[in-house]
């Protein structure tokens, strides 16, 4: 008797701890045991790995996102400058509208300046009464879209601003210097001032550079004229002066003379045809162009016009 409610009252006991009657764990019991331990474990691994609790990142980063974007002005002075630096000029005007003070200093608006016009005579002399960077901003923006439209009004329109020299050299540096403005007004000008355009070649700095290297960088300052004729050997003319200048060594190592020079330039932009035209069905082979070329320029070793082949064939037009 005394046994039997001894029994009754510990089967009580282990039910209310989750054990069955033998003194195991009942399933539901152990379900939940084993999930719990699972989840523990695993944060447990998670913030021995990554030393922090996922979870409250997460929602630290939630935090944050409903607070907006941080405050500039908030940042060390160097800090923000530095973002701000990676503006445009529209950006930077937006930009305005909420930090006015910092997105207003000079210094992001000479770096903006300066990146875009590279060179420009007022960059060398003493800054007038009231001068501002944004203002010359503004100011080059209008000369470069006047020019655009109309070169010698485009250039009239900074030597009245003060920008530009009336000087052919002055303008050869600032054209040399910048990517906005209109190739074929730029070419048209080029023709008309022949003083600025043997400024802008001798810009040009053709050092221990290939042949065919060197002309491409030639034809991304002054591209070259859709048609050849009388400009198209102006060009290359006064390409191959300049790089026989600048490579004396060369010259004399492979015996080229600057009309050497100009025969190769030629032959290179008649293989670029060649090789990268889709109506040329029949392209010309490597043997053809060294036979060829040395019918024209009989000094140049076979090996020297087969690497200026293989650059044409591998990279491309020289012109392009």
């Amino acid at each position: 008797m005394g046994q039997g409610l001894w029994r009754v009252a510990r089967k009580q006991q282990l039910q209310q701890e989750g054990y069955s009657e033998h003194g195991y764990l009942t399933r539901e019991q152990s379900r939940r045991m084993a999930t719990s331990n699972i989840s523990n474990t695993s944060q447990q691994r998670k913030q021995v790995q990554g030393g922090i609790d996922i979870y409250h990142l997460l929602k630290a980063r939630k935090s944050r996102e409903q607070e907006g974007f941080i405050n500039l002005e908030m940042l060390p002075p160097e800090l923000s400058f530095t973002i701000l630096s990676y503006l445009n000029a529209t950006d930077l005007c937006l930009a305005l509208c909420v930090w006015q003070d910092l997105a207003n200093d000079e210094l992001l608006w000479q770096g903006l300046c300066k990146s875009t016009w590279g060179h420009c005579s007022i960059y060398n002399k003493n800054p007038p009464l009231g001068f501002s960077f944004r203002k010359l901003y503004m100011q080059l923006d209008e000369g470069s879209l006047t020019f655009n439209a109309n070169p010698d009004e485009g250039v009239n329109y900074f030597m009245s601003k003060g920008i530009l020299d009336d000087s052919p050299k002055e303008i050869a540096k600032f054209i040399f210097c910048t990517r906005t403005l209109n190739w074929k007004k730029l070419r048209i000008y080029l023709d008309e001032r022949r003083d600025v355009l043997d400024d802008l070649v001798t810009l040009h700095n053709f050092r221990n550079q290939f042949l065919p290297n060197a002309l491409r960088e030639f034809f991304r300052h002054i591209h070259a004229p859709e048609e050849r004729g009388e400009n198209l050997e102006t060009l290359i003319t006064k390409f191959s002066h300049r790089f026989c200048v600048c490579n004396p060594d060369l010259m004399r190592e492979l015996g080229l003379s600057p009309d050497a020079v100009y025969v190769l330039c030629y032959s290179l932009i008649l293989l670029s045809i060649d090789l990268t035209s889709p109506h040329v069905k029949n392209k010309m082979s490597k043997r053809e162009f060294i036979r060829n070329t040395r019918r024209a320029a009989q000094n140049i070793s076979e090996d020297f016009v087969g690497h200026l082949y293989d650059n044409i064939y591998l990279i491309g037009h020289v012109a392009a």
